[in-house]
């Protein structure tokens, strides 16, 4: 790329360019090569180790690259350099929370928000570790805060207020404070539920089963995909948890490798909206191309030998069609919830500006709907082909549901699956420390505290 070049003789010439830098891990991480950022500073920072922005750079580099080791020792040394600076003792919570070092992250959280006690992001960060409940004197301090604070820290201050006021049970006061925080966030990044509701028309015309079962297998096979996808906050973490504790399985976290590589395969960007007319057009060249450039970047992330590896981006569930086109022996898991708990834990939830979400309750029932309609149409157009898992089911009957997901993978039981919350593999999801427990059944009910505001979701949920 003319753009990488340029970038890349700017550092040579002046290797103290932050502003090169990260321009060019920003150009080079739709390409998942970001991490080639890394040896460039390694290089500076050989010489200059004391360079703040350089080893802020590289921590959160080595985060997206999942080596998360490395990541928490350059955290350190930038706490080392700067005790009290309050980004980067958020930063560290972050990764010591990954990790599930969670009495270590609580206290770097509350540290940093000693230097910095109205950085909505902080105290979301705090909040979002779910195991932990804030309390009234936490409540004050944000809503001193909450009147000065702007942008996305704003909204991320009202989910935090959601979750603290309703740890000590003020639920009405909780509602609307999340009511608010997806108010706002839909004004900074708008949702388009048009555009869904196109893509799965879309997705019913073009990729029927005629389609799907008319093209001959393609792509390598042996390559040990499991693809669990599903709505957020379905319990595709405690599935990928589970199997990632056992001992023939990698699991390899929220991958974007399956749409950047349909994007690279095509050379060009495709709104949503025309996905399924691109993967039912794909010839058996594309699909060779978009199957290697896949294996490849999971290549390049993979840490083991174990024959099978886990991709748990949820919005996958929308790629079925191309998962079956160009892997054929790729699993695909299919993780379902109650819908009510499903979509009530998704207003809860703060998502990232990258993250397109739905931000009021009927959009949320909306979108559930359109999941649930695509899915059963992947399931009529490819019996047989994806495996479907219920929550509920897991915390009705664990060992049943590990048995029979397991025999559907052709995977032998393993009783390290029945541990999984002792598994100590980073997680970089809401539920991060929630799978580093036990099940309980807390989970199934929690909505129903909500549910004199929630008339909205269930007529959209019809």
């Amino acid at each position: 790329m003319p753009a990488e070049k340029s970038l890349r003789e700017t550092i040579g010439r002046a290797p103290e360019s932050a502003q090169a830098y990260f321009a060019l891990a920003a150009l080079l991480a739709p390409h998942d090569r970001a991490g080639e950022v890394i040896p460039i500073l390694d290089a500076l920072l050989a010489q200059r180790p004391a360079t703040f922005w350089a080893l802020s750079l590289k921590a959160e580099l080595l985060v997206g690259e999942r080596r998360m080791a490395e990541a928490l020792a350059v955290h350190e040394q930038l706490l080392a350099y700067k005790p009290h600076a309050a980004i980067p003792l958020m930063n560290y919570a972050h990764a010591l929370k990954a990790v599930g070092r969670s009495d270590d992250a609580v206290t770097a959280y509350r540290a940093s928000l000693r230097f910095a006690p109205a950085n909505g992001f902080a105290w979301w960060g705090f909040a979002n570790m779910r195991t932990v409940r804030l309390d009234i004197g936490d409540v004050a301090t944000m809503m001193q805060a909450l009147p000065a604070a702007d942008g996305l820290s704003r909204v991320q201050l009202h989910f935090a207020l959601g979750k603290a006021l309703g740890d000590i049970g003020r639920y009405a006061q909780s509602f609307h404070h999340y009511e608010e925080g997806n108010r706002l966030r839909g004004a900074l990044v708008p949702y388009d539920a048009e555009a869904l509701d196109i893509f799965v028309r879309e997705t019913e015309s073009r990729l029927t089963a005629s389609c799907l079962a008319g093209r001959k297998p393609i792509g390598p096979k042996g390559s040990g995909a499991i693809f669990i996808v599903g709505m957020p906050r379905s319990g595709s973490t405690l599935v990928e948890q589970i199997l990632a504790s056992h001992p023939m399985v990698e699991g390899m976290g929220e991958l974007f490798a399956l749409r950047n590589a349909l994007r690279l395969g095509l050379g060009n960007d495709i709104p949503d909206a025309d996905l399924p007319r691109c993967i039912s057009e794909l010839t058996d060249g594309e699909r060779t191309r978009i199957a290697t450039l896949y294996l490849d970047m999971v290549a390049r992330r993979r840490e083991t030998n174990r024959p099978c590896f886990t991709d748990k981006m949820p919005s996958n569930w929308q790629l079925a069609g191309l998962i079956h086109l160009i892997l054929p022996d790729a699993h695909i898991i299919d993780v379902r919830r109650d819908a009510l708990a499903c979509c009530w834990s998704r207003f809860m939830t703060y998502f990232n500006r990258d993250t397109p979400a739905p931000t009021s309750l009927p959009d949320m029932g909306r979108q559930y709907r359109s999941y649930d309609r695509t899915m059963d149409h992947f399931h009529a157009a490819l019996p047989g082909r994806i495996a479907t898992v219920r929550y509920e089911d897991i915390v009705d009957d664990l060992e049943a549901v590990i048995r029979r997901l397991l025999a559907s993978l052709a995977l032998p039981f393993a009783s390290d699956c029945l541990s999984f919350h002792t598994n100590p593999r980073p997680v970089h999801t809401p539920s991060a420390l929630q799978v580093r427990t036990r099940i309980d059944r807390g989970g199934l009910t929690f909505w129903r505290n909500y549910e004199p505001w929630l008339k909205p979701l269930k007529d959209a949920l019809a």
